[in-house]
């Protein structure tokens, strides 16, 4: 196994890492200020995903795109927290789970409805797209590098506007105890709305990013979704911090273990079987991480103990 190799795979796991935390950002944004799970988050990426294609197909412009998927995520955000979730937050986990998961047959019938079940294709644009060399002759596709560092400036600017802004100590303040800001005269039911529109947003972002590295279709969000809980919970539910490390962690957990397991199994199994049991495994790898850390520490790595 080639040096080369492996900080390719490095690169790929920080990328699907950063594509990790821009979903899991906004959702442990929501479930620590309003303690709302929110299954339908998944169909907001898709949103962002399918106005992005659409818009790119109109337009031509990769930024126009990218600009529709955080305008169209955010609008479909707000309208559904306006809408829905504001019935659920006096109601017990269940029912969220059981409304957001109809938002999501909602959502999905809907796009299913305008757009087809055929996916949409969105391209990378001419100046992000071919590879690029990296120091110690690496070839690495220049989009794949743009989406790593699109999502640690925006890291860097959640992180500005959480600890920084008035908005920001709203956020905190709110997580913290939502009856004393409302008593202190936020307007909380904005505060909701803001905080869920802005998740939206990112999820659609993502969604508009990896458009043009897979198709477009119906149900793309779901399993991101699932890895999105688990970035959360490794990280600790209402951290950004957390979310950004989790995401890191399962970005590189995924993608090495998807290298390495089958060399390591091949030293005491058959080189055809130890491709198929070292495939399983590292699409294990992992639950198996979060599975660790939540023996070592229940509340996730930053998250706050009960």
């Amino acid at each position: 196994m080639s040096l080369i190799l492996v900080l390719e795979q490095i690169l790929n796991g920080l990328q699907f890492g950063v594509m990790l935390f821009l979903m899991a950002a906004g959702l442990t944004l929501v479930f620590g200020v309003m303690g709302l799970i929110n299954l339908a988050h998944g169909a907001l990426y898709m949103v962002g995903a399918f106005a992005a294609a659409i818009v790119a197909s109109w337009t031509g412009s990769f930024v126009l795109a990218l600009a529709a998927s955080l305008m169209a995520a955010a609008t479909a955000g707000a309208l559904m927290e306006i809408l829905v979730i504001r019935k659920l937050y006096d109601r017990d986990h269940l029912d969220q789970v059981l409304a957001t998961f109809a938002l999501i047959l909602v959502f999905s019938e809907g796009t299913r409805w305008v757009f087809g079940s055929f996916p949409l294709f969105l391209d990378v644009p001419p100046y992000l797209s071919g590879p690029v060399t990296l120091p110690g002759g690496i070839e690495y596709p220049l989009y794949r590098l743009a989406i790593i560092a699109i999502g640690l400036v925006i890291a860097l600017g959640l992180f500005w506007l959480i600890s920084r802004t008035r908005i920001g100590v709203q956020i905190r303040a709110g997580e913290a105890d939502r009856e004393m800001i409302a008593a202190l005269g936020v307007d909380i039911s904005r505060l909701y709305t803001l905080v869920f529109a802005l998740g939206a947003a990112l999820a659609g972002l993502a969604g508009a990013l990896v458009g043009a590295i897979q198709s477009v279709q119906v149900g793309m969000g779901e399993p991101v979704l699932i890895l999105a809980f688990v970035v959360i919970v490794i990280g600790g539910i209402g951290s950004i911090k957390g979310a950004l490390v989790g995401a890191l962690l399962v970005g590189l957990t995924d993608r090495l273990g998807s290298i390495f397991l089958p060399q390591i199994f091949a030293l005491v199994m058959e080189p055809s079987s130890a491709t198929t049991a070292g495939a399983s495994v590292a699409s294990m790898l992992i639950y198996i991480l979060m599975a660790l850390i939540l023996l070592l520490r229940p509340s996730g790595l930053y998250g706050r103990s009960a």
